[in-house]
């Protein structure tokens, strides 16, 4: 049988893929991490350093947006470079920045170790992708895929919990520190584990659309990050976005008339690839929103720290983390189609009691709703991530996750924006006058939190329309028939000749 054929990589070597995907996941898990580990550090990294709150909140803008410019590029790199080599290098980046972050004698030291940082994760999570679907076949991506869910979607998850903790016990160089040895670990067995396991085609680097995808993406990202603190109506804002979309449409004309694009774009024709972009990058809205929403209203309405605001949503983190390889199992055997939509509507249940959050709502609520949205998305995501790619033939693999991983990345930041601001936007227009302060106290605090809630209400109910709009799409979600998965297989046969 097909099954009892040895594994090789793209030169005919035998490898040992369990070992393969050890170090790659170990390696991504750590640089994915690294994400979200400064959030709960921030007041501490301005006491210690005199910088303001829109100076420290480069440390994750910045890695942000350096990460969203370089995952269009992996898709060049990965069909260029051998993936071993590419691997080697990005972790080393990594560690670089790690180091230099560590070390920081000021401020910008570890903001530029933080950018270093980001160009090596922006190469090895959507290498990880492309790793992870080459070495398994179609009937088993499900569960490959979602043993790579479990590092993108539990990392991040955890990463202001751990961080919460390590401040309170430890200096925030722990931070970096505790993540150098493990990365040194990882470079060690890759030099022996890792394998060329994707072919590799020499191409010209178009530095035209290198110029346009960097500062299209760059420039986008940038907008929706500072929307937070500028407001929809800034000119950086509105500039930003308007230099990003104008880029972005450049790039893409560019590289639907290349012979040989940078990107291939093309990967849209596939109506199946299509619809599964659309679906988790409306998914990612809902997720990430709501995640940065959540432990807003834990510290400012419930007065809970920011280690135990991260606490409460751990067991959430752990959800994904846990069901994302069941998940992924589960797609391999049935399919996306009822996975999708009882995910969808998990999310959207566990996302409506959060309309009627009070003062004094129980914690543990928090918790199970938490938990049940996050469930519901570990549903979503992998499944018909890999069902998109498993209507790709195997040479656009590459590209199929490069493309799907920058529109998530912009969703994910457009969603955060909306979310913010239209909270911000209902607290100013709802509180009391400050001449109420000085007249009636009492009553000035009761009105305070009345539009403060209604804030976090209306953030909610914008999650809610992006849960009802995956919803939606869901039902364009179909199982592939067998003579489809027999046309797949063909396919990938063509692609590896």
């Amino acid at each position: 049988m097909a099954s009892n054929k040895p594994i090789v990589d793209a030169h005919g070597k035998t490898f040992n893929r369990n070992l393969l995907v050890l170090v790659l996941l170990v390696g991504t898990f750590c640089t994915v991490l690294n994400g979200t580990i400064l959030t709960t550090a921030f007041p501490t990294l301005m006491k210690e350093f005199n910088v303001t709150t829109s100076d420290v909140q480069w440390l994750t803008t910045g890695f942000l947006m350096v990460n969203g410019i370089m995952i269009p590029v992996t898709a060049w790199l990965s069909n260029n470079f051998s993936t071993k080599i590419l691997y080697i290098i990005a972790m080393s980046t990594f560690l670089v920045g790690t180091i230099m972050a560590f070390v920081a004698p000021t401020f910008w030291v570890i903001l530029a170790g933080r950018l270093i940082q980001a160009i090596g994760v922006g190469i090895t999570m959507p290498l990880m992708q492309v790793v992870m679907l080459s070495i398994f076949p179609a009937n088993k991506r499900g569960a490959a895929m979602g043993l790579g869910g479990l590092v993108i979607g539990l990392a991040p998850a955890i990463g202001p919990t751990l961080s919460g903790f390590i401040i309170d016990n430890f200096n925030w160089r722990a931070l970096f520190g505790m993540i150098i040895p493990i990365v040194i670990l990882v470079l060690i067995l890759a030099f022996f584990f890792m394998r060329p396991v994707i072919q590799t085609h020499r191409t010209k680097l178009d530095v035209l659309s290198l110029i346009e995808s960097t500062v299209g993406f760059g420039a986008i990202l940038y907008g929706f990050s500072s929307v937070g603190d500028e407001g929809w109506g800034s000119m950086i804002v509105i500039g930003s976005i308007a230099i990003g979309v104008i880029f972005i449409l450049l790039f893409g004309y560019r590289q639907l008339h290349m012979d040989k694009p940078f990107l291939e774009l093309r990967v849209f024709k596939e109506k199946k690839f299509a619809i599964a972009a659309a679906l988790s990058s409306v998914t990612n809205m809902a997720m990430v929103g709501v995640e940065m929403v959540l432990p807003l209203y834990l510290q400012i309405v419930k007065g809970m720290s920011a280690f135990h605001s991260g606490l409460t949503l751990l067991p959430g983190a752990l959800m994904i983390g846990v069901m994302s390889p069941i998940t992924g199992n589960a797609f391999d055997k049935y399919g996306p189609k009822d996975l999708a939509r009882m995910g969808m509507f998990l999310l959207t249940a566990g996302t409506v009691p959060f309309l009627f959050l009070t003062k004094s709502t129980p914690v543990l609520d928090i918790v199970i709703l938490y938990m049940i949205r996050m469930f519901g998305i570990s549903m979503v995501l992998m499944p018909v991530t890999t069902d998109g790619m498993n209507a790709l033939p195997f040479n656009l693999m590459s590209h199929g996750t490069a493309v799907n991983n920058t529109v998530r990345q912009v969703f994910s930041s457009m969603g955060t924006a909306i979310l913010i601001s239209v909270l911000t936007n209902v607290t100013n227009n709802l509180k009391p006058g400050k001449s109420l302060l000085s007249a009636a106290p009492l009553k000035y605090q009761d009105k305070f939190y009345d539009a403060t809630l209604s804030g976090y209400h209306a953030a909610f109910a914008v999650a809610i329309v992006f849960c009802l709009l995956g919803f939606f799409i869901t039902f364009m979600v179909k199982n592939s028939s067998k003579s489809k998965e027999v046309e797949l297989k063909k396919t990938e046969m063509a692609g590896e000749a």
